[in-house]
């Protein structure tokens, strides 16, 4: 009874090895029929079905937009250099208070770290396909202005992510705005 036992197992072992075999082999033919090319970058969680009519919408910004964007990009830099040029007077005046020193150089602290942080929120955003991005850290949450024909459910989702894996920030306080 035991040599049987071991007959119907060993069986039953190769029997399944046989299909594991031939279900890679369907899956790989299928696999090699599609041309491959050595190197290609592929995205991860961003696949983006569209008509070419679509993609020729998305791929040019309207002037408009590009305009604010250009306009948006010098407004923010003007006001954050202008806090950094004030603090930098609070540094240089000598009869200025310890405590006013110390606050200008939170502030200044501050204000670099958000600006790195922007930026790389930006960054990542653009990477994942949008043609541009704005994004705004304020006491209130993180505000992310992308062009309004980009904006869809999906993308939503991934400026969500974009911003939570660089910004310690809920979802309810991110705002996504189309430009």
């Amino acid at each position: 009874m035991k040599f049987q036992k071991r007959y119907v197992i060993s069986a039953a072992i190769l029997l399944a090895l046989g299909a594991a075999v031939y279900v890679n082999w369907q899956f790989n033919s299928t696999a090699a029929s599609t041309p491959k090319e050595l190197g290609a970058a592929s995205y991860v969680n961003a696949t983006v079905a569209c008509t070419d009519d679509e993609a020729v919408e998305t791929s040019a910004l309207s002037k408009e937009q590009r305009n604010y964007f250009a306009t948006e990009r010098t407004k923010r830099q003007a006001t954050q250099d202008k806090v950094i040029d004030e603090a930098k007077e609070i540094f240089d005046l000598e009869n200025a208070d310890e405590g006013e020193v110390s606050e200008a150089q939170k502030k200044v602290e501050q204000i670099l770290k958000n600006f790195t942080i922007q930026d790389s929120i930006e960054s990542i955003i653009k990477a994942k396909g949008f043609s541009e991005c704005m994004c705004y850290i304020s006491d209130d949450g993180v505000t992310v202005v992308v062009p309004e024909s980009e904006l869809n459910d999906s993308t939503a989702l991934i400026i969500d992510d974009a911003v939570i894996s660089h910004y310690d920030v809920s979802y309810e306080n991110i705002s996504i705005v189309g430009a």
